[in-house]
Order: structure tokens, then sequence, then C-alpha cells
């Protein structure tokens, strides 16, 4: 999302920095990390995700600082990776953006938070409700965990930012309404189709690449 300095205060760095580092030990000690060694697809699946991911974030639109809009592809990746790998995907993507001048070193745990974190949770909690609903046509992995999925997640992301802009005075209400809020639904709608798309192509080609997929559910 593109927060900059000066834009939170110190408590709220504070609780972002620790939240992300709660998530981010939950998500290292989640892994499976002997499979991951041992699995040199999943290997390449995470570290090319991580640089398509870095790439990608260099585009971006938005004239207010901390309003910056992007296509996250979060969801997408938790649904290959699961949610604790594309956690880990994300960061290496923001260190890239970091590298490149695109954020700054002192609001990486707020934007791994934003941008990264919660993304990857609300996708990991859409795919869990997908999966004990046990939906039999393989649609409702495509269209619920992909699609609507990311359009969530995104929504959720850029909800949380607008909550911490406003509780810190950078912005009042009706400023995030007017510049961010209100064009919201709008941008689920291109996260929802580009992670959805991509999704559908894997489903189709590469279904093997969807660690989250379990194929003997649908018919």
């Amino acid at each position: 999302m593109g927060m900059t300095e000066n834009l939170l205060s110190t408590t709220q760095w504070l609780i972002t920095l620790v939240l992300f580092l709660l998530i981010l030990v939950r998500a290292v000690r989640t892994i499976d990390w002997q499979a991951v060694r041992r699995d040199n697809t999943l290997q390449h699946t995470f570290f090319g995700a991580a640089v398509v991911l870095g790439f990608l974030w260099q585009l971006r639109a938005g004239l207010s600082p901390g309003l910056s809009i992007h296509v996250f592809g979060i969801t997408v990746i938790t649904l290959m990776l699961g949610w604790a790998l594309a956690v880990l995907a994300g960061l290496l993507a923001l260190i890239i953006t970091v590298i490149t001048g695109r954020e700054p070193l002192l609001m990486f745990a707020a934007n791994g938070l934003i941008t990264v974190m919660i993304p990857a949770l609300v996708s990991h909690g859409i795919m869990l409700w997908e999966r004990h609903k046990n939906f039999k046509n393989f649609f409702a992995y495509i269209f619920v965990c992909g699609f609507f999925g990311a359009g969530i997640a995104v929504a959720a992301a850029g909800i949380v930012m607008c909550l911490l802009l406003w509780s810190s005075g950078v912005y009042d209400l009706s400023e995030l309404v007017h510049e961010y809020l209100r064009y919201l639904p709008l941008f689920m709608i291109p996260e929802g189709f580009a992670n959805g798309a991509f999704v559908t192509g894997l489903m189709v080609f590469h279904p093997d690449r969807l660690t989250t997929l379990d194929q003997r559910r649908y018919r």
C-alpha cells in the first residue's frame, strides 16, 4: 500500500512491528522446511513468486502518501504455496521494493503487515472456509478462493490501512472516503480478476502447483 515515513505514530509503529514479528515467527514455525528442501519445484515457485511480486509492485498509482494502488497478487501465491511460504515470498518481494527505493526501510513492518500478511491470512481463511463447506464443483475453488478471495483480501488490507491512517490523524475520515474508500470496490475487481485468472490457468495446466488444492474433492 506504500506506507511512508511519518504516517504512523510511534505507538502505531511499535504495534505493527510486534504484530509483524508474531506473524513472521508463526509462519517460520509452520513451514515444513524438510519438505521445502526436498522439493525443487516448490523452491523454484517460491523464489519465482518473490521476484515476480517484487517487480509487479513497482507499478502503482496514487497521489497522496500511503494511499497508493497496485495489484497485490498475494492470494494466488497463498493458494500455490500455503500462507506461511506466501508470507515469506511476499516479504522477499518487499525487500526488492526497499532496494529499488519504492518503499522505506523504516516502514518495512507496517508495509509487510498490510501488503503481505493480512492478504495472505485472509486468503488462507477463505480457502479454509471453502474446504469446510466441502464444495464438490471445482469452480468453487476458482471463484471462492481465487476471484472473490483476492477481492476480499485486498479490501481487508485497504480497510486496515485506512484505519491506521485515520487513527494516526494524518487523514480525516472524509478524506479517506473521498480519496480511497469509495474506490475500493473498483480495486477489488482487477485484483480478483488477475488472481482468479492465474488460478484458473494453474488449475487447468499445472494443478500440482496449487498445494492447497485437494483434487479428490472435486468431480
